[in-house]
């Protein structure tokens, strides 16, 4: 049997033209169709990534601004974020740890991708939550950072005792701002764990939307390079 072909349409189906105006607007946004020959939620998320860059980018620029136009000495970062274990002051240990999670899970995040395209979503959901759970830890030990230079150093958004009053402003904002994604992301992972899980897209078979929960924790993963890097390090 033969499809009819609407009459709107006349005898050929490239003359038909879509709607226009609002209409047509409507139309091409809720039609599925593909951007750039990738799906609308990968593009998006394209997007809102591009448009979180310009925003550290922004903070980044504006903290190594501060540090090299103010008079006052800037605290050396390796004793302000010393740890004392078992009577030896360690430098940046906290830090590094802190690092050394946020990267790990970065791993597990690539495996979880890896096992959601093969279907197997037993793996790929363990991996999901053990990527949620690393980053939980990462938000827990920068809350024990945070506590001990409020607490035991004093320091402050609007100064500190170990020298220019910027360190505080700048820190707090930058590693908050960091901290307030990773949040996110954990929330994020568990909610897409979960439904991997029971085998909420399995009847489909279409697993993208891990890969896309991937593509925003490693964006945050590689912010923290670069905050580690130029606060950290410098």
């Amino acid at each position: 049997m033969h499809s009819q072909v609407p009459s709107s349409a006349g005898s050929h189906p490239e003359a038909w033209n879509p709607p226009g105006g609002f209409r047509g607007l409507v139309a091409d946004w809720s039609s599925d169709q593909r951007a750039f020959k990738v799906s609308w939620g990968k593009a998006m998320m394209w997007i809102f990534l591009l448009s979180d860059t310009f925003i550290f980018s922004c903070f980044l620029i504006g903290y190594m601004t501060v540090r090299i136009s103010t008079t006052v000495p800037w605290p050396d970062t390796s004793k302000a974020f010393a740890e004392n274990i078992g009577g030896h002051t360690l430098p940046l240990i906290l830090i590094a740890i802190m690092t050394f999670v946020l990267i790990t899970s970065s791993g597990t995040m690539a495996m979880a991708v890896n096992f959601a395209y093969r279907r197997e979503r037993r793996p790929c959901g363990l991996l999901m939550l053990a990527t949620a759970a690393l980053g939980a830890t990462f938000v827990g030990l920068q809350a024990f950072e945070w506590t001990t230079l409020i607490v035991h150093e004093g320091v402050r958004p609007w100064g500190n005792p170990m020298g220019a009053a910027q360190f505080g402003s700048t820190f707090f904002m930058i590693t908050g701002f960091h901290g307030f994604h990773v949040t996110c992301g954990v929330i994020y992972l568990l909610t897409i764990a979960s439904k991997v899980v029971r085998g909420h897209y399995e009847p489909g078979g279409n697993y993208q939307v891990v890969e896309i929960a991937g593509l925003y924790w490693h964006f945050v993963d590689l912010v923290w390079v670069f905050i580690f890097a130029l606060f950290y390090l410098w």
